[in-house]
């Protein structure tokens, strides 16, 4: 019960942050580096409110998984730019799906960013350690998110 609380109230804070905030970098700068994102989470209403926020900022090349396995098949299936990543997700955690792109040489260069509603330091450690780019603890803005972005791309 706790963990969905949790999740609606992360939620309902993305939704107010989805129309209040306000981009830094013209959409016309990631359509000229012809963005790809791959966004993966295992609750379909985080993915979408993560979707949204990547179109404010200007991203419009955008796929979604639903899990860990779907997205390394979708990996290597089409070049990615970003993949963003929820931590939590079974069967395959953002975690684990963090060390198999880095530990296939075909996909080890593609910007990671794990999402996630712990802000625990040795989580924070532990994705550092495993080669995440950057670290987005929930609820974020499409502002937080597009700083995250310009930090890794």
């Amino acid at each position: 019960m706790k963990k969905i609380t949790i999740l609606l109230v992360s939620i309902l804070v993305c939704f107010v942050f989805i129309f209040t905030s306000v981009s830094v970098m013209p959409a016309e700068a990631y359509e000229s580096y012809d963005t790809k994102v791959l966004v993966v989470d295992d609750y379909a209403t985080e993915r979408r409110i993560v979707k949204n926020l990547l179109t404010e900022i200007g991203i419009t090349s955008i796929d979604q998984a639903g899990d860990g396995i779907t997205a390394l098949q979708k990996l290597r299936e089409r070049k990615y730019n970003l993949v963003i990543s929820d931590w939590t997700m079974e069967p395959m955690t953002g975690l684990q799906l963090l060390k198999k792109v880095r530990a296939d040489s075909s996909l080890n260069s593609t910007r990671f960013i794990m999402i996630s509603t712990e802000s625990k330091t040795e989580n924070v450690i532990a994705a550092k350690e495993a080669g995440v780019n950057n670290y987005i603890v929930k609820p974020f803005n499409a502002n937080t998110l597009e700083q995250k972005i310009q930090t890794v791309l």
